[in-house]
């Protein structure tokens, strides 16, 4: 007997991979998010595969009785009902990781561009054509710099391996010290106060929470190393925006990439960034603040953009067909 699975939340491009790896037979695809309302549509399925905004709880659970699997196509996964899928016997299972090198290349891009000034010179070329005076766009050299990483998680630990490429030094600070990683990778860590005061670069890649919230603050911003950059590319809020500005326009930070802005909806997926169904709302006054930093020739922001390549977002089904054919194997991986 063929487990049929149906997929809800899927655009054009994502159907025509899926149907590459799943028979008419064997899958069904909705563009719209499953609810109470539509769940019949999945009633000859025993595996729904969903994205963010499906919110699978006992409702939408219970009119599907026949359910056995639930494959959400993100790393969060807390739009399922967990504990009503275990005692159901319901297996749950996500996509743990997908852009980590993603997001650590971007980083560098970011980092090259301000330690290249490329923005400046490329807005310049444009305007004046190529025969101008470069000495306004002199950078520095990346090698023998120290590379600050907050954060030694997956995507910290790329960063540090590119940094090793450029021969950088790299400190990192992380509330859950590896030595073991530490000694592979090369970098030592330390105190978040002794990165802030050493780091010619600081990258932050912690996720946002309680403990994260204005990691970067009025308080110890102070304490950076003068001429410092500083790179953030996990969320917004991790870097309190009116500590930043103030930094700025007193060269204790003389450059900044962001691809996140501090007062961005709370997101929790990236790849939601992509979704019709998004919408942003932002703090006026930190939306101001937001503008003086984009009017700042030494800070680049690019539009939360980090994660988003055709290989992750490929990652992302990729990993949802291995846990949906391992399912059907008896051999569930990726299990939460």
């Amino acid at each position: 007997m063929i487990m049929k699975t149906a997929f809800f939340e899927v655009k054009e491009w994502e159907k025509e991979y899926l149907q590459n790896h799943f028979s008419p037979a064997e899958a069904v695809f909705f563009a719209e998010k499953l609810s109470v309302e539509n769940a019949a549509l999945a009633k000859d399925c025993r595996i729904v595969s969903v994205f963010v905004d499906s919110a699978v709880d006992a409702h939408v659970l219970a009119a599907l009785a026949d359910l056995k699997m639930v494959a959400v196509r993100a790393t969060g996964y807390d739009n399922v009902d967990v504990a009503y899928c275990k005692e159901k016997g319901i297996t749950v299972c996500n996509v743990p990781f997908y852009g980590e090198n993603t997001v650590a290349e971007h980083t560098f891009g970011l980092i090259l561009a301000l330690s290249r000034k490329m923005y400046q010179s490329v807005d310049k070329v444009k305007e004046e054509g190529f025969a101008v005076a470069i000495d306004e766009f002199r950078g520095f050299d990346l090698k023998g710099k120290v590379l600050g990483v907050v954060g030694m998680g997956h995507i910290g630990q790329h960063v540090a391996r590119m940094a090793q490429g450029f021969e950088m030094k790299v400190v990192a600070f992380d509330a859950h010290e590896d030595k073991k990683l530490a000694k592979k990778l090369g970098f030592v860590y330390v105190s978040l106060e002794e990165l802030l005061k050493s780091a010619d670069i600081i990258t932050l890649h912690v996720p946002y929470n309680e403990h994260t919230r204005h990691l970067i603050n009025s308080q110890n911003i102070h304490i950076i190393k003068k001429g410092a950059y500083i790179i953030n590319t996990a969320r917004g809020g991790i870097i309190e925006t009116a500590a930043l500005v103030e930094a700025l326009a007193e060269g204790i930070i003389v450059g900044a990439g962001l691809d996140v802005l501090e007062e961005e909806a709370f997101i929790k997926e990236e790849a939601h960034l992509l979704s019709k169904n998004y919408s942003q709302k932002s703090d006026m006054k930190t939306m101001l603040q937001n503008h003086i930093l984009m009017d700042r020739k030494n800070v680049i922001i690019t539009p939360h953009n980090a994660f988003n390549s055709t290989e992750a977002l490929e990652r992302i089904l990729e990993t949802t067909v291995e846990n949906v054919k391992s399912f059907i194997e008896g051999k569930s991986v990726n299990v939460v």
